[in-house]
């Protein structure tokens, strides 16, 4: 196997090293309490994008700190006889809402589709939460010079809950059939909204993001997606004084913390060679998942196209 990480055996029982918050649970339930008084004052825009079997629309929704979020939405142009399934899509880092051409195989199937744009990158979400500190390099430092709900990705991570819960009421949605997907940071995000939202039957995640930022620091990998980390040190704390500190802060939003809530199926597709998202974290998430769980291991791929990979997710998720 690839050395770039630990041995296969090795990773197989890696639980992690960054902090889990002795109030993390606390946390999110409040977070979570917040979401739900939220009005989110629900919006649909029409698109020019027509298609013989499918409905294509933006749909706007206010989330936490009273941003207004974008996500598309495809849904079958002819009324099933009852509520089918739906389909949660999450993007990579910086990106936006996957075309529609990658939601209409779904479409196709009978499932409502929606793609959350992530405040701040490359969609159409606003991201309003004003913080202290640095955002040079990177959301995931966003916020950590103030109150943890001012984190940028506990705001996103809240949005997919929210997302998932205005899918769920829609008429021709049957709320116990959706599932989540994702790569990268949409990986990360597909698991985050399966631990927010319990309703949410079936996960995939491809090589995700945003788990066990120490052990990305260790490795000498806190570059590209996660170089908000090093600048940060760099910057603010060169001696490390804070270190503890802020580890611990970065465990309120580090996913591998919020996987054991997840009661969904789930397939994950990890890679071995990755030197953005590094094996241990993938295995760190994963291994942290109780509910049923499988995994496909590329042993030579990095944090790029899997082969096969969109196959399987496509055929896991009509079983929803």
């Amino acid at each position: 196997m690839p050395a770039l990480d630990k041995p296969l055996e090795d990773l197989l029982r890696y639980n992690g090293t960054n902090p889990r918050p002795q109030n993390f649970d606390d946390f999110w339930d409040e977070g979570l309490q917040e979401m739900r008084e939220i009005d989110p004052d629900i919006a649909y825009e029409e698109v020019d994008f027509p298609v013989p079997y499918a409905q294509c629309r933006s749909l706007f929704f206010t989330g936490t700190g009273g941003a207004r979020v974008h996500a598309r939405i495809a849904t079958p142009l002819q009324p099933a006889e009852k509520p089918g399934p739906a389909l949660l899509f999450f993007h990579g880092y910086s990106g936006s809402s996957p075309d529609w051409v990658q939601m209409l195989p779904y479409v196709a199937a009978g499932f409502t589709v929606a793609g959350l744009d992530c405040r701040g990158q490359g969609g159409l979400s606003d991201d309003t939460i004003s913080t202290r500190g640095n955002t040079l390099h990177g959301h995931v430092i966003k916020g950590l010079d103030d109150e943890p709900k001012k984190m940028y990705y506990r705001n996103v991570f809240l949005d997919t809950a929210m997302l998932a819960r205005i899918v769920m009421e829609l008429e021709q949605v049957d709320e116990d059939r959706v599932a989540s997907v994702g790569g990268s940071q949409g990986g990360a995000l597909a698991l985050v909204c399966a631990a927010l939202e319990p309703r949410i039957r079936r996960v995939v995640s491809h090589f995700p993001f945003l788990s066990d930022y120490k052990r990305v620091w260790e490795m000498d990998l806190d570059k590209d997606a996660y170089i908000g980390l090093k600048d940060y040190f760099r910057r603010f704390d060169p001696l490390h004084k804070r270190e503890k500190e802020i580890f611990e802060k970065l465990g309120y939003i580090d996913i591998k913390n919020l996987t054991p809530r997840i009661r969904a199926d789930v397939l994950m597709a990890i890679t071995l060679r990755d030197n953005i998202c590094p094996p241990s974290t993938q295995f760190a998430a994963y291994n942290a998942i109780r509910s049923p769980k499988s995994y496909m291991l590329y042993p030579d791929f990095g944090h790029e196209n899997l082969p096969g990979a969109g196959e399987a997710m496509f055929q896991f998720v009509l079983k929803v």
